[in-house]
């Protein structure tokens, strides 16, 4: 995509279609932008004949813990595509959902929705630290905490905007079911979704489908 000042990674995948609307989708550990295409995101979008841009960035998830990724992300890609677009969501699977929490809690007037599918909730170390303290409402993060970026999305939970647009949904039986239903009850009751499902494909594509059939984009050439 030749866009003034974006930096491009050969490994980015795009859908152009035109719209004003942009979601760029970051994968989980493991996994690659041309993954997400090959389970047939791209295409659902199509058939669906949605006013929707995506994006799924390529990340190097080995750095992430250092922050360094999301920096280039934005710098690299968020930033220098804002201005061509009316909107930019912001969403990812497992990993990626976490990395969306923490790029929209540093960057909450760039970002006008989420799409979380199995976010990852973070290390136990964070939800037992919560947990000590008395659970979300009493927790506080010290100074060290405030370095971490799990422990910043968590901190941002606690009031995360409350007209922001956001789905977040996993499967039943996700490993880290229990700490994604925290996480999603930080959210109004309208934006959580449960499947049927594990921490893999199937269900992520489930909730994938729920996305795009939610109304958050419209049908391209609809007047209204």
């Amino acid at each position: 995509m030749n866009l003034p000042g974006h930096r491009p990674s050969h490994a980015d995948i795009w859908l152009r279609q035109g719209a004003d609307t942009l979601l760029v989708l970051l994968p989980g550990a493991l996994m690659r932008p041309a993954d997400i295409e090959a389970a047939g995101w791209f295409e659902q979008v199509r058939q669906r004949g949605l006013a929707l841009d995506l994006c799924a960035a390529d990340m190097d998830m080995d750095r992430i813990i250092g922050g360094a990724p999301l920096a280039e992300l934005q710098q690299g890609l968020l930033a220098p595509v804002r201005v061509h677009y009316r909107q930019l969501w912001l969403g990812g699977i497992s990993l990626g959902g976490l990395m969306s929490m923490v790029h929209a809690s540093a960057h909450a007037d760039q970002v006008d929705g989420l799409c979380l599918i199995a976010p990852y909730p973070g290390s136990r170390l964070v939800a037992n630290t919560i947990r000590r303290a008395g659970g979300l409402a009493h927790w506080r993060p010290d100074a060290v905490q405030q370095q971490d970026p799990e422990y910043r999305v968590w901190h941002w939970l606690r009031s995360p905007p409350a007209d922001l647009p956001v789905f977040v949904g996993h499967g039943r039986d996700d490993r880290f079911a229990d700490g994604m239903a925290a996480l999603a009850a930080c959210f109004p009751p309208a934006s959580r979704h449960l499947v049927d499902g594990d921490h893999d494909w199937p269900a992520w594509q489930r909730l994938w489908q729920l996305f795009l059939d939610q109304g958050h984009f419209p049908v391209a050439g609809d007047p209204g």
